[in-house]
């Protein structure tokens, strides 16, 4: 176990050096000079002394290699400069909207769980049944609709004609039910697929046939038996997922008008804002590098043969 925590750590520490090398470079290559095109897009005017005099503030006239080691350093102590749409600190502006979009992301994860587990898991056992084909032709149905066009669907029916949840807003329970189904309907098909076919493939292992033999009740091979065969691609893919929900929940934040990080970073594109868009990058992967690495710990722990191989590699 040790040998296997020793190289998953050295991993997650060299995927985090990657990951700043691309938020610092990646906003770099962009065309245009990063004070100059902020004024620009948001129709500023000007002078070229400002820019001037901004560019040698923002150490902008030095060597990349100069600027790279000096926000890697600020960076490290959560120091990612001051936002230019609002003056204050970015890291401030991103842990104001944080928690809201954590709140949505987790909702929304618990949804997934709570509608694919059962489903795949009924839609395996009771195969080519009514149940089984009802629910691969609702799984296909959803899955070819667009997130916006899911969120339009949903607020019309229930917030508009029933009248059951409100429009728009947050900060109640009732207020995250309709962002939180939304973000999880775009992923809910893949996760009963997976489930279904999963277990499907281990009802056909030899350990099931032998158990079904010894007389062990159904329920009981399905739960400890074949389900558990299926938890280790699941719980990989829902880490995965769950770093997903948490940078890509922008288009329902804004359909649904909630104030969290996805919605200030699409103002942030927009008015080209650089700094913000570079700790966003670097806040959302090691985020998603840490529940990834978490998920592997799980993994490891569930199916000793995973860090049984690391060892012996």
């Amino acid at each position: 176990m040790g040998q296997f925590l020793t190289k998953r750590l050295l991993s997650m520490v060299l995927a985090l050096w990657g990951v700043t090398i691309i938020a610092f470079f990646l906003v770099r290559i962009m065309p245009g000079d990063p004070i100059e095109a902020y004024f620009q897009a948001n129709h500023i005017p000007v002078t070229e002394e400002v820019i001037q005099q901004l560019r040698e503030e923002q150490g902008l006239n030095e060597s990349l290699l100069t600027q790279y080691v000096n926000w890697l350093g600020n960076a490290v102590q959560l120091d990612f400069g001051e936002s230019f749409m609002t003056n204050n600190p970015v890291i401030e502006e991103l842990v104001m909207r944080f928690g809201v979009t954590i709140q949505l992301a987790l909702v929304s994860f618990v949804v997934i769980l709570i509608i694919c587990i059962p489903i795949g898991i009924l839609s395996a056992v009771k195969r080519d049944s009514w149940f089984d084909r009802l629910t691969r032709l609702t799984v296909f149905s959803v899955a070819s609709m667009p997130s916006f066009w899911l969120a339009f669907v949903l607020v019309y029916t229930m917030a508009l004609k029933l009248d059951l949840l409100p429009l728009m807003g947050w900060g109640t329970v009732d207020m995250m039910i309709l962002p939180a189904l939304t973000l999880a309907l775009g992923v809910v098909p893949y996760y009963v697929r997976m489930i279904r076919t999963s277990m499907i493939e281990q009802m056909e292992q030899p350990f099931v046939t032998f158990a079904r033999a010894r007389g062990i009740p159904e329920h009981i091979i399905v739960r400890r038996h074949i389900f558990k065969g299926t938890l280790t691609p699941l719980i990989t893919s829902l880490a995965m997922t769950l770093g997903v929900l948490l940078g890509g929940a922008a288009i329902i934040e804004m359909v649904f008008t909630i104030p969290g990080l996805g919605r200030f970073i699409v103002e942030a594109i927009t008015a080209r804002d650089y700094y913000v868009l570079q700790a966003f990058i670097f806040v959302i992967s090691f985020f998603y590098i840490v529940i990834n690495f978490m998920a592997d710990l799980v993994c490891a722990w569930i199916d000793p043969r995973i860090r049984l191989k690391e060892d012996a590699s």
